[in-house]
């Protein structure tokens, strides 16, 4: 099913481009939470991130450092936060695999985790829930 990301990829829908290659996409957000938040997506078509091939999410991964460094020299930002929203329980909106890079400038530090409406309530891990997840996932890993 298309997406307006797909819609991007196939040039039907404009976008302010600023890397392309084989494999993914980067852009400009048309409503950025702050002056520089770009979308990093891959071309090949996948709702979640598991949904990928190794090819697709290596890609992705040898980019976005690059992307980073350019986004904090052309804006001077303090920090970035590297965003990906993955299924609809997770908030994800649009449904193809996305990232989003927002610039933190050093003025909204202080409002970084309530401005995206996060907010991180740090829990507990038992040494027997560590125990159970580890040997779970560890055997789905192979």
């Amino acid at each position: 099913m298309p997406t307006i990301f797909s819609k991007i990829i196939d040039r039907e829908i404009p976008c302010h481009r600023l890397y392309e290659d084989e494999h993914v996409l980067a852009f400009l957000d048309v409503g950025p939470v702050a002056r520089g938040h770009c979308l990093v997506i891959p071309k090949q078509p996948a709702v979640e991130l598991d949904g990928l091939s190794d090819d697709a999410a290596a890609a992705l991964g040898r980019v976005m450092p690059r992307l980073v460094r350019a986004l904090k020299a052309a804006t001077g930002c303090a920090g970035v936060n590297v965003l990906q929203n993955n299924g609809a329980a997770a908030g994800q909106v649009v449904m193809h695999v996305h990232f989003h890079l927002i610039p933190r400038y050093s003025e909204n530090h202080a409002s970084a985790s309530t401005q995206f409406g996060l907010k991180w309530q740090a829990g507990t891990l038992s040494d027997s829930d560590a125990a159970d997840l580890t040997t779970r996932m560890t055997a789905e890993l192979g």
